[in-house]
């Protein structure tokens, strides 16, 4: 059996064709020609704007002409993480499924869930013949996962719906009804290269195997992030044994946790044997930590010639300083919704080369002034460090409005379909929906979707039956929209 074969087959089709063709983040060209060809082949407008969003339209279904119109909406990009003994190349190759009882994975790769599996149900409204809904638009928007880009370039009055729903939501049984801002932090180091003198040993030092994640749906996990779990190691290294430092990289994604860092450094010959015990009480302290959050990280330690040059050590022991001290995961806890993340920061990316180390954090707030302030903290703190900090790709939260006919409606069908009540939420994750809302005033926005675990990792998975109960949800929903 494949998902091709799976029920309901109108979703897991649209779903195995998304699969089958390449479409990490910034490199979409081939998924909007599939998506124009699919509406050409399936008979339904479509059209891509100047950005690269893809528009379906598609009219109402006899005696629904006087529904509100809908907009379904999901981004057709998904993050090109795999495991370190993957030969996958996201810019070529179709995701390989994988079915495992009651979950579809992919073989040591992202699977693409998110947020394939809620364009795939946009498709699936437009492709079925039985599903009763007025008029209808598929929004499937251009570089969610790096930027928000084709949310951000969405122009006022393309869409003519004022009903939104968002199909990026990852939890079933969850009404999703606002959601955090976010603001990228680059702090830049520039430095020189110096020879690395006789008498120096090599080691190569690489943790990997954390469990990683979503930046947004899983910093409250508490589990470790790599480029924190070296830095660790580094400080002493350098501070006690006089540790020079070539090389240090970890993680591949600004909303991705870091699952993995590297790096390479020279240590003088006569502290070797004091430099490895040293890392392995790190490690040990670290595991210690980590047990319940994180029980899969290993650590690799290897002796190798010492690397010719080395990053200027003044600079290398300030940017560790600086590393050491970044906020890093959970910074505060909502105080009026249950067990969400108020603000947070992720110190997602870490890079040396061409004479340059620089840190990339992604912060969220619910809060436009806690993000500021969480700003300002790390500008001063890699000033301080003697780092350049620039700010990019901001964006204000989605603001909850609880009482609205459209929720009643979310609620109402869900009681019908599943027996019990819905939840109602707000995801510490970001949502294209603050950033549309802010175009278009005038709409109503919810956000559902089946039941995605570990979105932004090679353990990515979502569950089968969940995306059926979704699909049926959503059925009931098209038909019980407000008239106008």
């Amino acid at each position: 059996m494949t998902i091709k074969d799976l029920q309901p087959n109108v979703v897991w089709k649209n779903f195995y064709g998304l699969t089958q063709v390449p479409r990490p983040s910034k490199h979409e060209a081939k998924v909007q020609e599939y998506l124009l060809k699919w509406g050409e082949e399936h008979g339904v407008e479509v059209s891509r704007d100047d950005t690269g969003n893809i528009i379906f339209r598609k009219g109402a279904t006899p005696g629904m002409e006087n529904k509100r119109g809908v907009i379904l909406q999901g981004h057709m990009d998904m993050v090109p993480q795999k495991t370190g003994d993957s030969d996958h190349n996201f810019l070529t190759d179709p995701i390989k499924t994988i079915i495992d009882g009651d979950w579809v994975t992919a073989d040591r790769t992202t699977l693409g869930a998110d947020n394939g599996i809620g364009v795939a149900m946009g498709l699936a409204v437009l492709e079925d013949p039985t599903v009763k809904h007025g008029p209808v638009e598929v929004l499937v928007t251009y570089d969610e996962e790096t930027g928000m880009t084709g949310a951000n370039s969405l122009k006022p009055g393309v869409l003519k719906g004022d009903i939104l729903i968002n199909l990026d939501s990852e939890e079933e049984g969850e009404l999703c009804v606002g959601c955090a801002g976010g603001l990228d932090v680059t702090g830049d180091f520039k430095y020189r290269t110096y020879k690395t003198p006789e008498g120096f040993e090599g080691l190569t030092i690489l943790v990997s195997g954390l469990q990683g994640g979503h930046s947004g749906m899983d910093i409250s996990l508490y589990r470790a992030n790599a480029n924190k779990v070296v830095s660790r190691m580094l400080l002493p290294l350098i501070e006690k044994f006089g540790a020079l430092v070539t090389e240090f990289n970890g993680g591949s994604l600004r909303n991705a946790i870091p699952f993995e860092a590297r790096a390479v450094v020279s240590v003088p010959s006569k502290n070797l044997k004091k430099a490895k015990a040293c890392i392995d009480e790190v490690w040990t302290n670290v595991v210690n930590e980590f047990s319940n959050s994180d029980p899969g990280m290993t650590l690799e330690v290897k002796k190798t010639a010492a690397p010719e040059r080395h990053i200027q050590p003044g600079v290398m022991l300030k940017a560790v300083k600086a590393l050491l001290a970044c906020p890093a995961g959970v910074i505060r806890m909502s105080r009026t919704m249950e067990g969400l993340t108020e603000t947070s920061t992720n110190m997602a990316i870490v890079r040396t080369g061409n004479g340059h180390l620089t840190v990339h954090s992604l912060m969220r707030s619910a809060v436009d002034s806690s993000k500021a302030y969480l700003a300002e903290r790390m500008r001063c703190l890699f000033e301080l460090a003697g780092a350049t900090v620039t700010f990019a790709g901001g964006y204000s939260g989605w603001t909850p409005k609880l009482d609205t006919p459209m929720n009643k409606v979310m609620m109402e069908q869900f009681k019908k379909v599943y027996g019990y009540d819905m939840k109602i939420m707000a995801t510490h994750g970001g949502l294209e929906c603050a950033i549309m809302g802010a175009k278009y005033p005038n709409w109503e926005m919810v956000s559902v979707g089946p039941t995605v675990k570990f979105p932004h990792s090679p353990d990515e998975k979502v569950n089968i039956p969940s995306v059926a109960r979704t699909w049926d949800y959503l059925k009931a929903v098209l038909e019980a929209v407000p008239e106008k």
